[in-house]
């Protein structure tokens, strides 16, 4: 199977903690290039760490705005993954039913790490996510306020396929 953004989501989602979180949002940012091929002993991803964009945020003070999308996009970019690449590959794929049970190694931020996460098979599609800690990758999240706003180390990241095509 193969997945892009044609056929499928890659998101990021970020929580925020410090003194000042209920200043902040809780972001859902979508990575708009990227592929993947899931086999049934392999998986691997690429995406362009520059291509994420920020497509909805809750919470906070005031509303997100599309000039503030593109500032926390460009910030991303500029201070956090700086453009580095971004890359899962698999090294065990185990099948129970419509369960796939990965592990792997994704290298972000110029460090690779091991990396586990499950995708459920469903509608000929799917759908899983993985929690990664900022900080294992080396990066610092996000902060402002002088640090009383940060963006939480743990993000999510997901996958899901979009019901009417699952080329």
């Amino acid at each position: 199977m193969k997945l892009g953004p044609d056929n499928a989501t890659l998101s990021v989602r970020t929580g925020r903690t410090g003194a000042a979180a209920k200043a902040g949002h809780n972001l859902v940012i979508e990575v708009t290039r990227w592929s993947a091929t899931l086999e049934d002993d392999t998986a691997e991803l690429t995406a362009d760490a520059r291509s994420l964009r920020v497509r909805s945020g809750s919470g906070g003070a005031s509303p997100l705005g599309d000039k503030e999308k593109a500032t926390i996009a460009q910030t991303i970019d500029d201070d956090v993954l700086k453009g580095a690449a971004i890359a899962f590959h698999s090294t065990s794929v185990a099948r129970t039913g419509d369960t796939l049970d990965i592990a792997g190694e994704l290298e972000l931020a110029g460090r690779r790490r091991p990396l586990t996460f499950t995708l459920t098979e469903r509608d000929g599609g799917v759908a899983g996510s993985a929690r990664i800690k900022q900080t294992d990758w080396g990066m610092k999240p996000y902060s402002a306020l002088f640090g009383t706003l940060k963006v939480a180390d743990e993000v999510e990241v997901a996958i899901e396929t979009r019901s009417e095509d699952h080329g």
